[in-house]
């Protein structure tokens, strides 16, 4: 155990010790927010690797997407926004290709790990960098991007009980691991109806900050005017399973071993985030896979435009969009949903 994540560990141990066990959401807040601040998890020698650094082909559709809509309704202004924005890798590219098209918005990110804003600023140095969703402008439309973003927020869980349901609490383990057990309160009337009688050892997870997230933004963007697009491995439909989840070197590690040092995530519920949206006035396209999204874009024909440029990487361009889209991998486990105003045209992409 690396020494940031004995202070982490040591953290958490004393939190339990002193008020007792902690709801899985509190426990994946205090290790996600110490591991992005830590240091870039990204890439071949991190933790993980996000589509954008795959191939510039997949920031340059989401600017050719972004460039579609603001073509089509040409407000005279626009900001662009990203939540979480990595290394910087998709704006860069997807801002490269805006600018082909005459669009040239401020840049505003939404990110609190130092270690990452260094790495977006040598991406993209105009970048304005925010705290919160607060501060973000609210003179003109926002064009809101995020992509894995929603995954890394902390999930509340439940689980089915002889008792009834309770919601999932994270007490000491052995040695310096901890351990998720069912907490003691009843939380039968949190559970949809739909669930309610489902089998013992079942598990119904919520993410309040992402629906809070989601809510603020649709509220922003039903007033501004705007798009958003939301890109994140989830489930369309509502649905019981445990899915939190920790990956270190590109491998699935134990979720609560080694907090703080572990990318800690769970599935985007993308019928929320639709709701959450919805309920504030905006249209809704999608959820749709992202493989079918990119190829409604143009990634095909963009692939064979980099293949006769650069005919010597044709084999690696063709690698990188068939592991964006091809069915078993990203191009059916991610989805993408769009949220925009009314006054806004349909959004390209979605089979409309």
């Amino acid at each position: 155990m690396s020494p940031d994540s004995a202070q982490v560990s040591v953290r958490l141990a004393q939190e339990i010790e002193a008020s007792g066990p902690i709801s899985v959401a509190d426990y994946m807040r205090v290790a996600n927010t110490a591991y992005y601040g830590r240091a870039d998890p990204l890439g071949a020698e991190g933790d993980f690797i996000t589509a954008p650094e795959i191939s510039q082909m997949f920031g340059e559709m989401v600017g050719i997407w972004l460039s579609d809509i603001w073509l089509r309704h040409r407000p005279a202004t626009c900001h662009y926004v990203e939540l979480g924005p990595g290394r910087g890798t998709l704006a860069a590219d997807a801002l490269r290709t805006m600018q082909r098209f005459g669009w040239e918005p401020s840049v505003h990110f939404l990110e609190n790990s130092p270690a990452l804003r260094a790495k977006q600023l040598q991406a993209v140095p105009d970048a304005i960098f925010h705290d919160n969703l607060d501060s973000l402008p609210t003179d003109a439309p926002l064009c809101i991007v995020a992509n894995e973003f929603f995954d890394a927020l902390p999930v509340q869980q439940f689980i089915l009980t002889q008792a009834g349901w309770r919601e999932r609490v994270v007490v000491r383990g052995d040695g310096a691991c901890f351990a998720a057990l069912p907490g003691v309160c009843a939380t039968d009337d949190l559970i949809p109806e739909q669930f309610r009688d489902a089998a013992l050892g079942s598990i119904y997870e919520i993410c309040p900050d992402a629906s809070s997230i989601m809510q603020q933004l649709s509220a922003r963007l039903a007033k501004q005017g705007g798009v958003m697009l939301v890109i994140d491995y989830g489930y369309t439909q509502p649905a019981l399973g445990d899915t939190l989840q920790a990956v270190q070197h590109h491998t699935y590690a134990d979720p609560f071993t080694d907090p703080g040092q572990l990318d800690l995530t769970a599935h985007v519920d993308f019928f929320e985030l639709a709701n959450c949206a919805k309920n504030s006035g905006l249209l809704v396209a999608g959820p749709s896979d992202q493989g079918a999204w990119l190829s409604g874009v143009g990634i095909d024909q963009r692939a064979q435009i980099l293949t006769a440029s650069n005919p010597t990487r044709a084999a690696d361009i063709t690698a990188a969009r068939n592991r964006l889209v091809t069915p078993g991998g990203m191009g059916t486990l991610f989805k993408i949903l769009a949220a925009y105003d009314q006054g806004w045209p349909q959004p390209a992409g979605f089979g409309l």
